[in-house]
């Protein structure tokens, strides 16, 4: 029997912190690199493909949290997610050194019309020979909000605009049938107008007249990417969405969702089973023996800043949290934020509750994620939990300090994944779709 093999995909941001907050201040990050340099990133995408990743997840926040004290004065005091650079600038880079890795952007819904997306995003694809993801979200924070000086969205309706937003996108995407261009230089007529399709829509949400402005780039469009954790947010990722990234902290809230995802894919929108991957974020912290692991965790774990782990929290959820105890529940407060992330943290007590504060840490450090603190063996055999009792497909790794975290895992857990035949040897094809696809 073939046993299913994992596709891994490296989280990071194009900024100091990639995450866990205090991670700039490790002995360790980024030791003679810059991450705004193209060097650093080359560096990034072949380690990582080096370690058989399918692709560099991109995350992204539109504008520095100012939720926590009614500032970003915290945001930007402890970096926390601050200063960061627009995720998409930095894909030709990464694709330009490697062969296989691809790139998923995080790019907002929000305040981008659909025209320019859709002309970002194949223009990318073409760069990198079809290498490129969208990470679909929507703004959820109130600074990002602000920082565009509009009065943050009606959160009952996001999903009716996202949904209408995609399907402009895939009307554009479509436009152009495959044999459009025929470039006869005799007659000097480059593509045929009857198949390039003008798209007109008029939405509730938007209005276009025109054709896609790119001819179809090597994926036809990017892979789609999503993290549906609401009622409506799981029916749109069961619906859009090619991978499914998902925090859960435990392998039964892995199983349970995973179940229901698969559900919804199949019974209701009709799509082939084990068409959409879920994949599952983890931290994994690893060393040649469990002791010296649990050594860094400890250590890293100690940079986290307090009140830079307050101000992330408050921003990823909407609310002040300088106004409460930080010894009170966070099941108890109501927030407009992410619910899936408090819903989360909520559960990472397993079964303790979770007050503001460790949930703070807990999101600062891994978001909601297992931490998985080990040797290679430890750190494989818990990733082949999650894929047999758990339904994972792949994993997004959460780093600790860059680039050597993932430096340690591709060294390290990669060969041992390979081992157990959890791991691809070789890429499947060209693009991030093929490699995305390969068992």
């Amino acid at each position: 029997m073939t046993k299913k093999k994992a596709h891994l995909l490296g989280f990071v941001q194009h900024g100091v912190n990639s995450h866990a907050t205090g991670m700039w201040r490790h002995p360790k990050d980024k030791v003679g690199w810059d991450f705004a340099r193209p060097e650093y990133w080359q560096h990034m995408g072949r380690t990582m493909e080096r370690g058989m990743f399918d692709a560099m997840f991109i995350a992204d926040e539109l504008a520095p949290y100012n939720t926590f004290e009614n500032s970003s004065d915290a945001t930007v005091k402890w970096a926390v997610q601050c200063p960061t650079h627009e995720p998409s600038t930095i894909a030709p880079i990464v694709t330009g050194a490697t062969r296989h890795l691809g790139v998923g952007v995080t790019l907002s819904t929000a305040f981008e019309h659909p025209y320019s997306m859709c002309r970002r995003l194949s223009s990318l694809d073409h760069l990198s020979g079809g290498r490129i993801a969208w990470n679909i979200v929507g703004s959820y924070s109130r600074s990002e909000w602000d920082a565009y000086g509009a009065s943050m969205d009606d959160r009952s309706r996001r999903y009716d605009r996202i949904e209408e937003y995609v399907d402009l996108c895939k009307k554009l995407w479509n436009s152009w049938e495959p044999d459009a261009i025929i470039a006869d230089k005799a007659r000097g007529i480059y593509a045929d107008p009857a198949k390039v399709r003008e798209v007109v829509h008029e939405g509730e949400f938007f209005r276009c007249r025109a054709r896609h402005f790119c001819s179809p780039s090597p994926q036809g469009h990017p892979v789609l990417w999503q993290a549906g954790s609401s009622e409506r947010g799981r029916d749109f990722a069961a619906k859009h969405a090619e991978a499914i990234f998902a925090i859960h902290p435990d392998v039964a809230q892995m199983k349970a969702y995973s179940d229901d995802l698969t559900r919804r894919s199949v019974e209701t929108f009709a799509r082939p089973e084990g068409s959409v991957k879920l994949i599952y974020g983890v931290q994994p912290i690893v060393a040649e023996t469990r002791a010296e692991a649990e050594d860094k965790h400890a250590f890293i774990t100690s940079l986290l800043p307090k009140q830079g782990s307050m101000a992330m929290l408050s921003g990823q959820l909407s609310i002040d949290f300088s106004l409460f105890d930080p010894n009170s529940l966070l099941k108890d407060v109501e927030v407009p934020g992410i619910q899936g992330v408090k819903d989360a943290l909520v559960r990472s007590g397993v079964g303790v509750d979770v007050t503001l504060g460790e949930a703070a840490d807990i999101y600062a450090m891994r978001f909601a994620m297992p931490a998985i603190v080990g040797s290679p063996r430890d750190v494989a055999d818990q990733l082949e939990t999650f894929m047999e009792d758990g339904g994972a497909d792949g994993f997004m790794l959460l780093a600790t300090y860059t680039p050597g975290c993932f430096e340690e895992f591709a060294v390290l857990v990669t060969p041992e994944l390979q081992r157990r035949g959890r791991l691809r040897t070789a890429y499947a094809g060209a693009t991030l779709r093929e490699n995305l696809r390969q068992n």
